[in-house]
């Protein structure tokens, strides 16, 4: 046959597994083969010492919902006012300012055209799997934790990796 860009075959799969430090990790891929793609996260996990699991055996600790961040600057009652009126689930204000909206994922479209016709201009809003729980990485896991996550995003195939690892800034300032 004749080779070609056919996207025909191409198929979503999500994997689960456990990395460094028992934190959960869930792998989300694009591909037209299985085999090379399970080959590929498999080897991820194992060299950097965690397991792929069977389905279902960490996504129960993962909600699927919409973000919408924004860049600190912003009124925070202003957002806050708009996001609820909207059926946003919950605002989060940080330390430095930023606010992250979070959705229903199903709903996740309609709130954030109502914040855009408030006049919020997002700096990122997407769809994720949010940890209902975090598991503290110190400073002997947290490297092993980055580098899994970089080996999976290496793979063609990998679209997004979500995990539960918790970096706490004096761990991350050992690492720099």
């Amino acid at each position: 046959g004749v080779g070609g860009d056919d996207d025909g075959n191409m198929e979503t799969i999500i994997y689960e597994g456990y990395g460094p430090g028992g934190t959960a990790v869930m792998v989300e891929c694009l591909s037209d083969n299985r085999n090379r793609t399970v080959s590929e996260v498999r080897h991820a996990f194992t060299k950097c010492g965690g397991n792929l699991g069977t389905d279902g055996s960490v996504s129960y600790l993962f909600t699927k919902k919409g973000v919408i961040s924004y860049a600190p600057g912003l009124d925070e009652d202003v957002v806050m006012d708009a996001a609820l009126e909207a059926g946003a689930d919950d605002v989060v204000t940080y330390d430095d300012g930023a606010i992250d909206v979070y959705t229903p994922w199903e709903t996740f479209g309609k709130v954030k055209d109502a914040l855009d016709a408030a006049g919020l201009v997002a700096e990122s809003a997407e769809v994720s799997m949010i940890p209902s729980t975090q598991a503290d990485m110190d400073a002997e896991t947290a490297p092993k934790l980055l580098r899994l996550i970089d080996m999976l995003e290496d793979c063609d195939d990998v679209q997004e990796v979500y995990h539960n690892g918790e970096i706490s800034d004096e761990v991350a300032a050992t690492l720099e």
